[in-house]
């Protein structure tokens, strides 16, 4: 056979053979798989409406903010009033001992008596016939009515002292409890903000997040060219006190560390925990709470302001940094952040406290 012809067999069979599968009972053939139709890309948030998540942002971490100085203030109290309740139960317990040793001395003194028959030294005094023994008696006598007196008297004020004591931890006691409550009330408005601001961060896409960023580093830098448009800084001196050095120090070796509501050290820091640590590393214990160190603290002028200074922020003075020169601060802003540094005018500034001053 020609290879012509060979060629034509093989073709034949092919087809035969293909048209003999095709034909065969149960085979099944699938359709042609559908070409899928693109998802659209979602449409990014306009600036307007992630200016408006900015802002109900802003306003939960503020609340948040305020909760958390709540809350480190209450802790503040119940760690006082923990420490005076064992103050007041160790001088209970002094109270009761000195108690029970002038019983004992009071019982020893009516044993004393029963031995003698049951008379007094001044019944015995005045029996007596014996001049000299009667002077003798006389003066013994004067001193065991001294005596007796005395410590009928300190009984007297030992008991009113441990009554007064029993009061005054009782009261504690129930300082404490309130505080613990207003704590627990605090932390779990804190984590109901931080919550709700978590969920709502979670709704934006990626390049929203990152848009979202964008605009809070423009409001940032608008509102610190502003607040030195103005000149407030414009006789401004650098010259940071000794302690005030320290506490710079201190703060610029906290950058990085992450923000963490309550927290005062050394891992993390929440904003009052940062300036209240920098000034205890630098010999000027402070008021923990950003409230309490605008209260409390020396105020000076923000014209006047120097290095080491706290700037309280917000009406409410909620939030606070060190003052670190050249109109910038260090501060630990607000959840899902690290300690960082910033424009002093970033933030509505309320005042200025000098703590050596």
């Amino acid at each position: 056979m020609g290879s012509g012809k060979r060629g034509l067999l093989t073709a034949a069979l092919t087809v035969v053979c293909a048209v003999t599968v095709l034909a065969a009972p149960g085979t099944a053939f699938a359709a042609p798989a559908p070409v899928p139709t693109p998802t659209p890309a979602p449409t990014p948030l306009p600036d307007k409406d992630l200016e408006e998540v900015r802002a109900k942002l802003d306003k939960l971490y503020h609340d948040a903010s305020v909760a958390t100085d709540a809350y480190n203030a209450a802790e503040e109290k119940a760690e006082k009033q923990s420490a005076e309740i064992v103050e007041l139960d160790r001088k209970i317990d002094q109270g009761q001992r000195r108690l029970d040793g002038l019983k004992d001395r009071a019982g020893a003194a009516a044993r004393d008596q029963y031995r003698t028959g049951g008379l007094s030294s001044t019944a015995r005094f005045l029996l007596t016939d014996d001049p000299g023994r009667f002077l003798d008696g006389a003066g013994r006598v004067l001193q065991g009515q001294r005596a007796a007196t005395g410590l009928m008297a300190e009984m007297s004020r030992t008991q009113k002292e441990l009554r007064a004591y029993a009061d005054d931890a009782s009261a504690q006691w129930k300082r404490l409890e309130v505080n613990r409550k207003a704590k627990a009330a605090a932390k779990k408005k804190i984590e109901q903000q931080i919550d709700a601001a978590e969920e709502l961060q979670s709704r934006l896409e990626k390049k929203e997040k990152e848009r979202l960023a964008e605009l809070e580093r423009q409001a940032a830098r608008k509102a610190q060219t502003a607040w030195l448009d103005t000149g407030v800084l414009k006789d401004a001196h650098d010259q940071a006190s000794a302690p005030g050095e320290k506490a710079v120090k201190f703060a610029a070796e906290q950058l990085g560390k992450p923000y963490v509501w309550g927290a005062e050290g050394p891992d993390s820091f929440d904003c009052s925990g940062l300036t209240s640590q920098a000034w205890a590393a630098a010999g000027h214990p402070v008021p923990r709470t950003s409230q309490e160190q605008w209260r409390q603290l020396p105020h000076v002028d923000v014209e006047d302001m120097r290095p080491g200074d706290l700037v309280i922020y917000f009406d409410d003075a909620s939030h606070v940094a060190l003052y670190i020169g050249d109109g910038r601060i260090i501060h630990a802003p607000r959840p899902g952040r690290t300690v960082t540094e910033a424009g002093a005018g970033s933030m509505p500034i309320l005042g200025v406290v000098r703590p050596d001053a």
